[in-house]
């Protein structure tokens, strides 16, 4: 039974190589971006609505590779080489990183909105809904710590 833990690769595998997919395409449209600006003068704000788009398409790939390191890491290798705050001892710990990668793109969506001029009118909508969600998320996150220090 032991070995059905190495079922668990391809879905890590499937995130990294997901995660690489999204890092390759959010730096083209970095890049893109900086060159409309000097080719085709593009203006402001919508060089920042195309950099925050970028940087969302970034934090995603993020946030697959987290679940793919973690996903290896737990089941397959504990002893991969990864940065130390990339360490997952168990689903908490992967719990927690992927939350905090998930506030970022909360904030990098918003303030997309908040820059977009064409979505002026979503601002609040936007506003409301993202800080309802950092704010269950945070709820989840307390309600849910193990060894009793959500009282803490």
């Amino acid at each position: 039974m032991g070995f059905t833990r190495y079922s668990v690769f391809v879905p890590a595998l499937a995130s990294i190589l997901g995660a690489l997919l999204l890092m390759a395409q959010g730096s083209f449209a970095i890049v893109m971006s900086i060159i409309s600006v000097f080719v085709d003068r593009t203006p402001l704000k919508d060089t920042v609505v195309s950099v925050l788009t970028a940087v969302d398409a970034l934090l995603l790939g993020t946030v697959l590779l987290v679940i793919g390191y973690g996903l290896y890491e737990l089941f397959v290798d504990s002893e991969i080489e990864v940065p130390a705050w990339l360490h997952i001892r168990d689903l908490e710990d992967l719990k927690s990183k992927l939350i905090g990668v998930v506030v970022a793109i909360i904030a990098v969506i918003f303030v997309g909105v908040l820059v977009d001029a064409s979505r002026a009118g979503d601002v609040l909508a936007f506003g409301v809904g993202a800080g309802a969600l950092v704010l269950a998320l945070g709820v989840f996150t307390y309600a849910t710590k193990k060894n009793g220090t959500a009282a803490k």
